[in-house]
């Protein structure tokens, strides 16, 4: 007897059945044997506690290696022939991050060359998935709460502040590295973590809690007194900060997965240079008899073009079809659009966010990330939250590098050619200060020469300006070495790949898209552009 399925019944099915290879698609084989794996290495990858704060000690370290390498050797054993482009990916992600370990445990060591390591205050959240550089695992993030707090709200945050106290005590131990521009920059990070402290004390409802007054008071008390020790010993710190060159390139191309060298950096990096330098000159001809450009004069006059640059933005990605633009989008970037600074208060950013918005505003391709993250998170738990060494650095940083150029080839300029100019400007700024952490890394430059090459190859004279910018910026390239490349390194990853995958669409006869090429990118998670290249194209080159 031959049944009949009713209509509904049938379309159940097709859709269970589109469902199940959807599934199989997005996860294949290897997919449960990678995320275990993940799920041992990340609970791994915390240390122990000691006293209510990570143990950074050296004996510890050397206690947990037979761990790590056991860990290790079952991740590299693993027969990955067969597997989803995807899975290998994550696969890779792994890999990256173990041997990112293996290199601060070997080379870094942050908890013994880096008194910034110690810093447990952050105000304010990053722009990318995690905190720039080398930072503990029990950090206080003040800009997650809000004052005044509730009871349950006010109890993590004296749990979060009462790791403070013997953190720092374990740094006055730990703290034997020879590093000496490390030693002392980083200690203006531990003094300036008492005036944020101090601040705390200020938020609405904090005095009178006697609670929380002593709890805030102990975490000051302690960090003076690490600042003072830190002072004392400067003077006994003689040595280099940076890596070294065979160091540098063994750190890009295994934990970054960025297949360059030292040496293919600065001609790189030397090239965006003056490529960006002659774009910009050949701009100023292009726009000679026009008119330049005028920056804002009050805060009611910034606020109104900050915001109709954030208008135009999204407008202008909409109507070109230049990437989906989420809902979010639009107010993840107007939270962090600034307000007016007089002019001889301005650093490099602000100079060009009061002359015309937009192309920071670029850069703040940032926010729709961040925010994508915050929505809409990856279904896989391997890329759903931030890689650990700061791994997405040159994702993050080159594609907000590279679309400050992209948007503008596109057109986002046509009512208004100067603007093409402050482009320019930012790329040779960012080059050269890329440039210059390289030198600085192979110990061929000090931080403090590294920051001239910043300041002088930037055009205009506008890094001149604003010093402690400078300063900042490269004392994090020197903490972390790749990320004062990683915007141009990065940004050429990306043009890269977005070139291959443009010729593999010509070779097929089919349009190139770019809102296609950067939605793919997007939903691929804040990975090494390495690893995205290969899952777009099906190229491996790293």
């Amino acid at each position: 007897m031959k049944m009949k399925c009713h209509p509904v019944f049938l379309l159940i099915l097709n859709m269970v059945a589109i469902s199940s290879q959807a599934q199989t698609t997005s996860f294949g084989p290897g997919h449960q044997v990678v995320v275990d794996l993940y799920r041992e290495w990340r609970v791994f990858e915390k240390p122990p506690l000691v006293d209510g704060a990570p143990d950074y000690r050296a004996e510890i370290f050397d206690k947990r290696l037979p761990k790590f390498r056991a860990l290790q050797k079952k991740l590299l054993s693993l027969d990955t022939t067969g597997w989803p482009i995807e899975q290998q990916v994550d696969w890779n992600i792994i890999r990256a991050e173990m041997n990112g370990f293996d290199f601060n445990y070997r080379v870094l060591k942050p908890w013994a060359r880096d008194p910034a390591f110690y810093k447990s205050i952050w105000t304010e959240r990053s722009d990318v998935p995690a905190h720039e550089g080398p930072t503990h695992h029990l950090t206080t993030e003040l800009w997650t709460y809000s004052f005044p707090l509730s009871r349950d709200v006010k109890t993590k945050l004296i749990n979060d502040l009462k790791v403070i106290p013997p953190l720092n005590k374990q740094a006055m131990s730990n703290l034997t590295g020879n590093a000496r521009e490390l030693w002392i920059a980083g200690t203006n990070d531990i003094r300036m973590q008492s005036t944020d402290l101090r601040d705390l004390l200020q938020k609405p409802g904090v005095k009178g809690d006697m609670e929380l007054e002593k709890t805030i008071n102990e975490a000051i008390t302690s960090t003076n007194i690490l600042a003072d020790w830190l002072d004392k010993q400067a003077a006994s710190k003689t040595g280099a900060s940076g890596i070294g060159k065979e160091n540098y390139t063994w750190y890009q191309q295994n934990v970054n997965l960025l297949p360059l060298t030292w040496d293919d950096e600065v001609l790189l990096l030397k090239r965006e240079l003056a490529r960006a330098w002659s774009s910009l000159k050949l701009e100023e001809q292009h726009n000679r008899d026009l008119p330049p450009l005028t920056d804002v004069k009050n805060p009611e006059e910034y606020k109104a073009r900050a915001e109709a640059s954030v208008h135009n933005l999204m407008d202008f990605l909409k109507k070109k079809e230049i990437l989906t633009v989420k809902d979010y989008f639009e107010p993840a970037v107007m939270e962090h659009i600034g307000s007016f600074v007089s002019a001889d208060r301005r650093n490099f950013f602000l100079i060009t966010s009061h002359l015309d918005p937009r192309p920071l505003f670029s850069h703040f391709y940032h926010w729709f990330e961040l925010s994508s993250m915050d929505n809409e998170p990856h279904p896989c738990e391997v890329r759903k939250g931030p890689l650990l060494y700061n791994i997405f650095a040159a994702r993050n940083e080159g594609l907000a590098t590279a679309v400050e150029e992209i948007f503008m080839q596109a057109g986002l300029y046509d009512d208004s050619p100067r603007s093409r100019e402050i482009v320019y400007i930012m790329l040779a700024n960012r080059a050269a200060r890329g440039l210059g952490s390289l030198y600085a890394q192979a110990n061929l430059m000090t931080m403090a020469e590294a920051g001239s090459v910043h300041k002088e190859y930037t055009p205009r004279g506008w890094m001149k300006v604003e010093k402690k910018l400078a300063a900042f910026e490269q004392q994090l390239y020197l903490r972390l070495p790749g990320y004062g490349t990683s915007y141009i390194t990065g940004k050429y990853q990306i043009e890269e790949t977005m070139a291959d995958y443009a010729k593999q669409k010509e070779s097929k006869g089919e349009f190139f898209s770019i809102k296609k090429f950067l939605d793919s990118i997007n939903t691929m998670g804040c990975i090494p552009v390495s690893l995205s290249h290969q899952e777009l194209t099906g190229r491996k080159d790293f």
